[in-house]
């Protein structure tokens, strides 16, 4: 399963790169984000891959919706996670591609084209990129680096700048960098310490949170309590800095 999803992405990953910055059409959904052809093909192509591998699968996709076919296991697809980086010829943005199983992680892919980091994790074995293994870091907070998701509603965003304005009383510095996948792998890799999830979408998340898992993070929801795939507000860590995250969400109120 889990190489079929590195050819999924690896193929979708073609298709991003032929859209780079070059003038895309873009509309704004619903929700007030950005979609773009781009996204729609990319799509179009994990989906027909994967399901050319196993018909029987449900599928939830950003821009396909949810595909029910009474499977015990979902496809959860991001095609393109960061779309207003990528429509402005940002190079931070990527593939997400997770399998669960009910409402258990069972494989993840997170792939940037561009740089060519092809993030994987299988439940209980390991987190890798490009075939490498690692884990998270384990920095303190005093020398702490976090990363903010938010989605766009105007609740949300009113959080995250007060995140932004008590932050440095918790850790070293604070980024927001507009990829939920990627700052969650970039945490399971070491780079960073932290992020704080407001309301990201599941499609967001869901390959990311496996990775922060398997490389040793620590994931649970504002008040410390257990975390699952249903959670959209939570916090994930190297464990190391997590008391304070904690502490850094209680003091916005």
């Amino acid at each position: 399963m889990l190489n079929t999803a590195i050819q999924a992405a690896q193929e979708g990953g073609e298709v991003l790169k032929k859209h780079f910055q070059t003038a895309l059409a873009r509309r704004l959904k619903e929700d007030s984000t950005i979609v773009t052809e781009a996204d729609e093909e990319t799509e179009k192509k994990i989906v027909q891959i994967i399901q050319a591998k196993y018909p029987e699968h449900n599928f939830l996709g950003e821009e396909g919706g949810e595909l029910e076919r009474g499977s015990e296991y979902s496809w959860v697809i991001d095609p393109l996670d960061g779309t207003r980086n990528f429509v402005n010829g940002i190079p931070i943005f990527a593939i997400s591609i997770a399998l669960v199983r009910g409402n258990e992680h069972i494989a993840s892919v997170v792939y940037n084209p561009l740089t060519e980091e092809l993030f994987s994790a299988e439940k209980g074995k390991g987190s890798y990129c490009n075939g490498h293994k690692f884990t998270v870091s384990r920095q303190e907070a005093s020398s702490g680096l976090i990363t903010i998701g938010t989605n766009s509603a105007k609740q949300s965003k009113e959080i995250a700048a007060k995140i932004f304005s008590h932050a440095l009383r918790y850790v070293s510095a604070v980024r927001y960098l507009g990829s939920t996948v990627l700052e969650l792998a970039y945490l399971a890799r070491g780079g960073t310490e932290g992020f704080l999830s407001l309301g990201t979408k599941k499609w967001d998340y869901a390959a990311g949170t496996l990775l922060v898992l398997e490389a040793g993070g620590h994931i649970t929801d504002f008040e410390g309590n257990p975390w699952d795939l249903s959670k959209d507000y939570f916090v994930a860590s190297n464990g190391v800095i997590h008391p304070q995250l904690l502490e850094l969400v209680k003091s916005i109120g």
